[in-house]
């Protein structure tokens, strides 16, 4: 790269986080309108009415969890539904920050998920490739982070064995 390829490269860079910001722009925008309508309340009470079985209930919130990172970005998902669904994590038994891992790899994997994956859209922006090649290659991937996604769930040493050994939380 030189000095006069530099505006070039300033221009590209310019144009893929401007898209990446109006894409975080309308996540915002979005959650501000999910929050007024309070329908995280309303969803966790329908949640919760389902079904007695914790093993259950964490299916159905991992399942929520997983569709609200496809739409939303994980920042403000997070400030939405920390605070409904740290509670009833508690509630079923699960520690705290288990279900800190569970909530932040389900939105995560989310961003890369189609239709709205966040993520898709920055892939496609800087490799050129369409978001629906992008999509389909991404597929096989997304099959192991679900994969993942269970094994952290209903298998805690996974989630909570490192903070253990290193005394960041106690308990067994």
């Amino acid at each position: 790269m030189t000095t006069r390829d530099l505006p070039k490269v300033l221009m590209e860079a310019a144009m893929t986080s401007s898209v990446v910001l109006l894409l975080v722009g309308a996540a915002m925008a979005f959650k501000t309108v999910v929050s007024l309508s309070h329908a995280p309340e309303i969803l966790a009470a329908w949640i919760l009415s389902l079904s007695e079985n914790p093993l259950i209930l964490l299916f159905l919130i991992n399942l929520l969890l997983f569709v609200v990172g496809m739409f939303l970005d994980a920042g403000p998902a997070i400030i939405i539904l920390a605070p409904i669904l740290g509670p009833i994590f508690t509630d079923l038994g699960v520690h705290p920050v288990h279900f800190a891992i569970i909530m932040s790899v389900n939105l995560t994997v989310g961003l890369a998920t189609p239709p709205m994956g966040l993520v898709l859209f920055v892939a496609s922006s800087v490799s050129g490739e369409k978001i629906e090649s992008i999509s389909k290659a991404i597929l096989p991937f997304l099959a192991i982070e679900v994969i993942v996604i269970f094994l952290i769930t209903y298998v805690e040493p996974i989630s909570l064995g490192i903070p253990r050994f290193f005394g960041f939380i106690s308990g067994g």
